[in-house]
């Protein structure tokens, strides 16, 4: 076996080294990704046949660059993919000298990606495994036996089925752009894997190459798939797509294709850009890329569509549509090529077609292209235009297909152009940390899931949204009411404000009536108030709820906002909305619905609770006269403090503990569907919240709600709902019983109080922090002895912030009533009734010094 000296190693390696910082001090003085990348490529050539000549193997052996390297696009750390072509009657001593090659190559520091096969395992692996022929498809020899290498590349060939291979690859992409949820718009996308990424553009090439028409995009001109234009646009996007991969590369010292936010401010600034009143420089390299994925995104359909219509051409006759279109195997076409030239509203009503009929599956390439060419019709005049404005107005209100034609619309560049504001946030970036899409893309979220609605098979996602969109007579408003709220974005000022003018003018432009038109531009003035109210506010409260039913004034409205927000916040993350939000809204809603159709007041809302909850107990064998003394030593407004649900599970818990000495600590699963409802009563005291924040804060808990209640009688009654996190593995039984018995002594006496929680921040909120914001206002009066006032504050969340914030309160010696706690991504967004101990409102010193301290967190 061959043997190699460490001083050999050694050279090797810091050769390798010394001539990649070349590369890349080359490339930062003058980048050009295309000369880095084959500069990197005849590095690793050059360097393997040294090695190879020095294991002195055989002439039977091949050494074949696969994949990227074999294409000659070798990115500054990525995997080299190699394949070692053995002969078929290779023994054990050659096995050995490759497994001893193999290590040597890792040893010197590069990143290898090998298999060992032979000629007859290449052509078997490769016809069961497409992604084995696409890497074949790619090879180059660099050093070995060439005959059997040709035979190996003549044999894959023959081999190879296009049609096949098409279909294979095709469901191979799509399960790809379904890891990203088939959307390039991500605030940190993957530049290679994602919609609209690198891959997409290796996708063409394969294909073409299955079809023997080229492996570059020259070739592709060649054979009439592009004109001189596209191709240079692809090269174009194709250009700025490698050189933020290999700037993302050297800048990790690492393989790292995603746009992280770590490199995002750095790349923005070695790339040109500059911050100015509008946009941040890294919000202009993202736009950026949006677009160029946007565009290949479209390259990549026009292209395969031409392409599989060589390998499957129409066995039939075009069929006709109407007198300008016609469809064939399942794509609508235009019959001439000026059609939107000489009738523009074609534009429109191609995507009209699209809803009116379900065989058409899509457009065709041809079809594509002329909308993509037909976007500077799309003027004044155009928009000016009756027929066009109908147009649109038909294809918002049609039964079916709304959300799909929209998405279609923003795609090929239609919808922006035909609402110009609109266009404006395409590839808009969102630096909240919990919208993780574009605006564009969010828009086009929340339309789908307002569509879903619609859906009656889709009834068990969210039977009260279904129920109330089945019966909501005019759904297009909705969608009217979901372009325009987040229209606004990145203009400054109040983007609901603003998007409000943009949508009562496009309205009245439209001829909407003039109820229509104020309750889309009082949707989208008014789509944060519903999650707002619901997030901040103690929703037991008749007053909450009897101040946001005056807000909202009628039931249609409520039912529209309602709607809107369930759909919005959906929108924002796969990861904001849980069944804790869902009931929350839902409660919010249907007790505000109660107010507005029967218009009780306060002191009717307190007894028909109270009948609720005599009703819940009475299925324990629970009467008035047995509860009657608890709630009378729990205080005249505990009915204010609870809904009938808590009340019932505490009242019927708590009889036989009214003047306990010690805590007793009781948890269910929330009746909400999601996380831990836990219930605290015990002799008041003032550590008991700092406690419980810190108890769950230390069990990497999130707390979403708390009520804090004293009793008439000085006991604390408490009422925590917590989300556990999504990796414990503790069973139900046992999580309950631990957080039962785990709080009850850290409420004793005898433990010490908890020190701070030092958490780590997230790596997000690292390189796009959120400045701490501390408001406090006075609130109407919860009590008639109390005059509260809310604390708000907006901050980066992290792990023990919670209970932070709660030894800031027992410091500056605050009185805490009810808590709201609101997580979204990686921001907090708290809200706190509280009071001075003794039940009045803070002093304006103490305010200043509590605003001081949160500041600070």
């Amino acid at each position: 076996m061959t043997v190699i000296a460490k001083e050999q190693l050694r050279h090797w390696r810091e050769s390798l080294q010394l001539a990649r910082r070349h590369i890349a001090q080359t490339y930062l003085a003058k980048p050009q990704a295309k000369r880095l990348l084959q500069q990197h490529t005849r590095l690793l050539d050059q360097l393997l046949r040294n090695i190879w000549q020095t294991y002195a193997l055989p002439a039977t052996v091949s050494l074949i660059a696969v994949g990227g390297y074999g294409r000659g696009e070798m990115f500054p750390h990525s995997d080299i993919d190699l394949l070692i072509l053995m002969p078929d009657n290779s023994d054990q001593l050659l096995q050995t000298e490759i497994e001893s090659l193999i290590g040597t190559l890792w040893d010197i520091g590069l990143n290898i990606g090998h298999s060992v096969r032979t000629l007859e395992e290449c052509l078997d692996e490769a016809l069961r495994d497409v992604t084995i022929m696409t890497n074949l498809l790619e090879a180059r020899c660099l050093t070995g036996h060439k005959a059997v290498f040709k035979t190996l590349m003549q044999s894959l060939h023959a081999q190879l089925d296009p049609s096949r291979f098409f279909t294979e690859k095709l469901r191979e992409q799509q399960i790809r752009h379904a890891k990203f949820h088939d959307t390039a718009y991500n605030l940190e996308p993957n530049i290679k894997e994602s919609p609209g990424g690198l891959r997409d553009l290796h996708m063409i090439l394969w294909v073409a190459s299955s079809q023997q028409l080229g492996s570059d995009w020259q070739h592709l001109m060649q054979a009439g798939l592009l004109n001189g234009a596209q191709a240079r646009q692809i090269r174009q996007h194709e250009r700025l797509l490698q050189n933020l991969r290999i700037r993302l590369h050297l800048l990790a010292e690492r393989r790292e294709d995603r746009l992280v936010f770590d490199f995002q401010n750095t790349l923005a600034d070695q790339m040109g850009y500059q911050t100015n009143a509008q946009k941040r420089a890294s919000e202009q390299l993202m736009q950026g890329f949006y677009r160029s994925a946007k565009a290949i995104i479209i390259e990549n359909e026009v292209l395969l569509k031409l392409m599989h219509a060589r390998i499957s051409p129409p066995e039939t006759a075009a069929t006709p549509v109407d007198e300008d279109f016609t469809l064939s195997q399942g794509l609508l076409s235009a019959r001439a090529p000026d059609l939107f030239q000489r009738k523009p509203e074609a534009i429109l009503r191609c995507f009209q077609l699209l809803q009116q009929h379900v065989s058409i599956a899509g457009f065709s390439a041809p079809l594509v292209r002329a909308l993509q060419a037909a976007q500077s019709l799309i003027n004044r005049d155009f928009r000016q235009r009756p027929l066009h404005k109908a147009l649109f107005l038909q294809i918002l209100q049609s039964r079916e297909g709304v959300h799909r034609s929209l998405r279609r619309m923003t795609r090929y560049g239609i919808l922006g152009r035909y609402i110009p504001a609109f266009g404006r946030v395409s590839a808009q970036m969102q630096h909240d940390l919990f919208h993780v899409y574009t605006v564009d893309e969010h828009t086009l979220n929340v339309l789908r899931n307002l569509r879903r609605f619609a859906k009656p098979d889709l009834q068990h996602e969210f039977p009260l949204c279904s129920q109330l969109f089945a019966a909501f007579n005019q759904p297009y408003l909705l969608y009217l009411a979901a372009i325009f709220h987040d229209i606004a974005k990145g203009r400054g000022g109040d983007h609901s404000l603003l998007g409000t003018l943009d949508a009562r003018r496009f309205c009245q432009k439209h001829g909407l009536p003039k109820a229509d038109t104020e309750l889309v531009a009082w949707l989208v003035a008014s789509h944060l108030k519903l999650s707002s109210t619901a997030q901040k506010s103690d929703l037991s409260d008749p007053e909450v709820i009897e101040r946001f039913a005056q807000l909202v004034g009628s039931e249609s409205r409520l039912t529209a906002l309602y709607l809107l927000t369930v759909a919005d916040i959906r929108a924002t993350s796969p990861n904001v909305w849980n069944a804790w939000k869902a009931k929350l809204l839902e409660s919010l809603f249907l007790q505000t619905r109660r107010v507005l159709q029967q218009s009780l007041d306060t002191e009717a809302q307190l007894s028909l609770r109270k009948q609720e909850v005599l009703q819940k107990l009475s299925s324990f064998n629970l009467k008035e006269h047995s509860v009657q003394p608890l709630w009378q030593a729990f205080g005249a407004n505990y009915f204010q403090r609870f809904d009938s649900d808590e009340i019932a599970w505490q009242s019927r818990l708590l009889i036989p503990h009214q003047l306990t000495q010690a805590a007793i600590v009781r948890a269910r699963l929330s009746p909400s569907g999601d996380g831990i409802q836990v219930m605290i009563y015990s002799p008041d005291q003032k550590e008991v919240f700092a406690r419980i924040c810190h108890f769950f804060g230390s069990m990497q808990y999130n707390i979403v709600q708390a009520k804090i209640y004293t009793t008439a009688h000085s006991y604390a009654l408490d009422n925590f709902i917590v989300l556990e996190p999504k990796t414990h593995q503790v069973s139900y039984n046992g999580l309950l019983k631990h957080i039962e018995q785990g709080l009850t002594d850290q409420l004793c006496h005898t433990v010490p109080m908890p020190s701070p929680i030092h958490g780590r921040v997230s790596r997000q909120v690292k390189h796009m922090p959120i400045p701490t914001q501390v408001s406090i206002r006075p609130v109407s009066a919860h009590h008639d002895y109390l005059q509260l006032q809310q604390l708000d504050v907006v901050a980066n969340d992290r792990p023990g912030l919670l209970a932070n914030m709660a030894l800031i309160l027992l410091h500056h010696d605050v009185a805490l009533h009810h808590a709201k706690v609101n997580t979204l991504g990686n921001r907090v967004e708290d809200s706190f009734l509280i009071s001075a101990s003794d039940g009045q409102p803070l002093s304006e010193t103490q305010m200043i010094a509590l605003q001081a301290a949160f500041s600070k967190l």
